[in-house]
């Protein structure tokens, strides 16, 4: 094992100290304007002029983002709850299974990965038409599950087909059927990488801009990625409400984040491993 020299270490703490500012400047830009009363003139001045709550009061009452985040809150959850259902399901298939075209369908599932969004665009739009899902949330958590789906197949695969058989045979043994087997013994073993995948689908629910603004044709049924591009104008932009509206997406991710980084880690390390 080398040792790290004292010129080595400082130049190491350098780096990262860096790195953390690169990455965090940003984030300190984006709440110390939404609390600035001047966040329209600050210019380049790295410190507020002051502290205000008044971005917050009219992003949330004159601009109705509280409906905006409720909009996102549900879509968001109900993406996550339905492709943790659905792609468990799946991947336990695909995994304990053995069927015609199992190594296709699992190329396949990893090929709608590579698709890019933006093609779907058209196609989904017309589809939904049909279905007569536009401007609904219903319609727009399916269009995400669909984005999520491969993803969290792929990955749940990997954890079922690490459980060893002889656990569910031995749970058969004790007289279990195959509903309680997966409820009591499968289901808490793939528990970490449920979620790993429900991290993501959270994050592409609530972050995804382009699909929400085609499909959303009532403002009232704005998910918040959109609502705050209503704080653009054409010739200005209420830089104040933007940062505040901006703080206010950022909040739920982090606060989802720090409730389940202890699993995710450990479903990441896992999945790493197997």
């Amino acid at each position: 094992m080398t040792r790290t020299t004292p010129a080595g270490r400082v130049g190491l703490g350098i780096a990262v100290a860096a790195l953390l500012a690169f990455t965090l400047f940003p984030v300190y830009w984006m709440v110390s304007s939404a609390f600035d009363p001047e966040a329209d003139h600050r210019g380049a001045d790295v410190l507020p002029s002051g502290f205000t709550l008044d971005h917050f009061r009219y992003v949330l009452d004159t601009g109705e983002f509280g409906r905006y985040l409720t909009n996102s809150a549900i879509v968001g959850l109900g993406t996550v709850v339905l492709s943790g259902l659905l792609a468990l399901f799946a991947a336990t298939a695909v995994a304990r299974f053995r069927f015609r075209l199992r190594t296709q369908m699992l190329v396949m599932i990893l090929v709608v990965q590579m698709v890019p969004l933006e093609a779907l665009v058209i196609p989904l739009f017309l589809q939904m038409r049909d279905l007569e899902l536009l401007n609904s949330l219903l319609g727009l958590t399916v269009v995400y599950l669909a984005f999520s789906l491969p993803f969290a197949i792929w990955i749940l695969r990997g954890f079922v087909a690490a459980v060893p058989e002889e656990i569910e045979e031995a749970a058969y043994l004790d007289g279990c059927g195959w509903w309680r087997m997966f409820r009591s013994v499968l289901l808490p073993l793939v528990a970490p990488g449920l979620v790993a995948t429900g991290v993501f689908a959270f994050i592409v629910a609530w972050n995804e801009f382009v699909f929400a603004f085609v499909f959303m044709q009532d403002d009232t049924m704005y998910t918040a990625a959109v609502g705050l591009h209503r704080f653009f104008g054409e010739y200005s932009t209420d830089w104040g409400a933007v940062m505040a509206g901006s703080t206010l997406i950022t909040l739920p991710v982090l606060i989802f984040f720090v409730l389940v980084q202890r699993r995710l880690a450990g479903g990441l390390a896992a999945g790493a491993i197997r």
